[in-house]
């Protein structure tokens, strides 16, 4: 619809969804439905791998399973970056998304399978289809929107809204099904969620209009045979690599597998940026330059925060006292808590920016108050390990206390984090640079796989207290320079 100024029409912005793009609502439901599916998986992976077999599990460490748990998240979040140049040179982002949905419910239901290689290939499957779907849908976010538009920032608030209320339903249904009657039927249940979210996105696909329709950068023919023959190469580098060391060592290693990745993860973000460097125009460059600056602190961010999935959720199962009137709750409930929070506290969040408007805090500082909320969580969480000193259980509030302090850092972070990739962006580079953002969860549990492996020797109090000091650093340093990078960042706040 359009209205006469003078003589020039003048688009009415689209506020179908409660004063945003009905685009919106149909990204809001496949993405709520799909993070259903992930989170519903990610509460109860840690613990059935530690389960004893007698009781349906695998029998693993709890070192191993938070190996295999953070080489997963790092594949979960490392795939965006081929699975964005597909969006932006071949499939378009929303044929891409649609392509990573159905991959993700296959992964989801190969789980559902008993038996250690369905593990293997269901988490792989996941991972694969994740790489796909996560870039594209949050890019077609940005694009529902004009660059000025000031309600950006609070349409990717309401997006993350949607995340959230998966991630609350997801452990408590997959959750209890998997502790309390059978570990593969909660996996079955996180693929039927995965389901609902393909059936969601397919229903909804006129209200896209033309976002996301086609590839913004086509691939030339000859482009596409040199991706696919270095990915191939790639792929059969890595199957060598793999079949080498198994000969070597006598079998299958998961800590090989997890030293791997924990060196890929911190090279892959030096040479992406490098080649991002090298690909602009110059005029972007500042930008690109600012960015760095945001992902390391979501490194660092991302590398405390998701170990709530692995060590918090082991300590939930094995040092907190989860008794409810006689009767001992499934650990991975414990997983709802900060999702919880964020369906509570988004909301006042997005209309706090919408109102602040110009106002509000710079993107720099926002950054630097969700380092140092992060790192508080950490301080307390390592007064929680002294409490439960000399195999004492400590009482359910303290790791509600963590998630509380967590979940207003995180929205001061992931939302806003966002909406800056999509603001910074090079032309044609949306997804991509998405992808870029999602590596930096990636790098941050590969870190992780090697992090993770101190908290038994230094203890519960030494462990937290001082990742919770670096981060509080970290934050404090964000704030010093906070002018200076928003210098380099120009016209974007």
């Amino acid at each position: 619809m359009t209205t006469a100024v003078g003589t020039a029409p003048v688009a009415r912005p689209d506020r179908g969804f409660f004063g945003h793009p009905r685009g919106l609502a149909t990204l809001f439901a496949t993405e709520l439905w799909e993070r259903f599916s992930y989170y519903g998986m990610r509460a109860i992976l840690v613990l059935f791998l530690t389960a004893e077999v007698s009781k349906g599990g695998l029998g693993w460490s709890n070192g191993l399973a938070s190996g295999l748990y953070a080489v997963y998240v790092a594949l979960v979040y490392m795939l965006p970056i081929p699975g964005g140049w597909l969006a932006d040179r071949v499939l378009g982002p929303r044929k891409a998304t649609l392509w990573g949905g159905v991959i993700i419910a296959l992964g989801h239901y190969t789980l559902a399978i008993p038996g250690e290689i369905t593990v293997y290939l269901g988490l792989l499957l996941v991972a694969v289809g994740t790489g796909l779907l996560k870039p594209n849908i949050s890019a077609m976010v940005g694009n529902l929107y004009g660059r000025d538009d000031e309600r950006r920032d609070a349409g990717f608030t309401v997006f993350y809204l949607s995340i959230n209320i998966g991630a609350f339903f997801a452990p408590l249904v997959c959750g209890f099904l998997a502790e309390e009657i059978n570990w593969h039927v909660g996996f079955g249940a996180a693929g039927v969620g995965m389901t609902l979210a393909v059936l969601a996105y397919l229903a909804g696909w006129r209200w896209l209009g033309d976002v996301g329709k086609e590839a913004p950068r086509p691939a030339t023919p000859a482009e596409r045979r040199h991706a696919f023959a270095w990915g191939g190469v790639a792929a059969a580098a890595l199957a060598a690599l793999l079949v080498l060391d198994v000969a070597v060592s006598g079998g299958f290693r998961i800590e090989h597998v997890i030293n791997f990745f924990s060196v890929l993860g911190v090279a892959l973000p030096v040479a992406y940026f490098a080649i991002m460097f090298r690909g602009v125009d110059r005029e972007y460059r500042p930008k690109l330059q600012a960015y760095v600056w945001f992902f390391v602190t979501a490194v660092v961010f991302w590398m405390i925060y998701d170990q709530s999935g692995s060590l918090l959720n082991l300590f939930a199962e094995q040092k907190t006292n989860r008794d409810m009137f006689g009767w001992e709750f499934p650990a991975s409930w414990l997983q709802s808590v900060n999702p919880a929070f964020i369906v509570l506290l988004a909301p006042l969040f997005a209309t706090l920016w919408q109102r602040l408007g110009a106002r509000q805090p710079s993107t720099a500082v926002k950054f630097a108050f969700a380092m140092v909320g992060i790192g508080l969580s950490f301080v307390v969480m390592g007064a929680a390990g002294a409490a439960a000193g000399d195999g004492r259980k400590v009482a359910v509030w303290w790791l509600v206390g963590v998630y509380f302090v967590q979940t207003v850092a995180e929205l001061c972070l992931s939302p806003v984090g966002l909406s800056v990739t999509t603001k910074l962006a090079p032309p044609n580079f949306a997804s991509q640079m998405m992808g870029l953002w999602f590596l930096a969860t990636a790098t941050a549990n590969t870190i992780n796989g090697q992090v993770t492996k101190l908290n038994e020797p230094l203890g519960d109090t030494m462990y937290y207290g001082l990742l919770g000091a670096v981060a509080i650093l970290g934050g404090v340093a964000f704030f010093l320079f906070a002018g200076k990078i928003r210098a380099l960042t120009g016209d974007v706040r």
